[in-house]
């Protein structure tokens, strides 16, 4: 799965910058574009969705035996279910 965060500032528009990352991968901070005056502070979501996570109890809510959606491939359907279970989230695989 392919996700991409677009930076686009209005003083250099049609510009952009795009960070694109995978789903096994961190999502890379970035520069949040604010007025051309103002620091761009450095947004480090990755972080930011793990204490949500946390903070949320979204380990007991979820069920993680359950299937995502949208499906996800082959591939990162195994590497989710190897990841869940050796964090004690999924007990097998879905479909088992």
């Amino acid at each position: 799965m392919d996700s991409r965060l677009w930076d686009n500032r209005s003083d250099t528009r049609p510009k952009a910058e795009l960070y694109a990352f995978n789903l096994r991968d961190r999502i890379p901070p970035f520069s949040l574009p604010l007025r051309s005056e103002n620091a761009e502070p450095l947004v480090d979501l990755q972080k930011l969705v793990h204490e949500i996570y946390e903070q949320g109890g979204y380990d007991l809510r979820l069920d993680y035996n359950r299937e995502p959606t949208p499906a996800l491939s082959q591939t990162d359907a195994a590497w989710v279910n190897e990841v869940l279970r050796k964090q004690g989230l999924r007990s097998k695989f879905p479909g088992e």
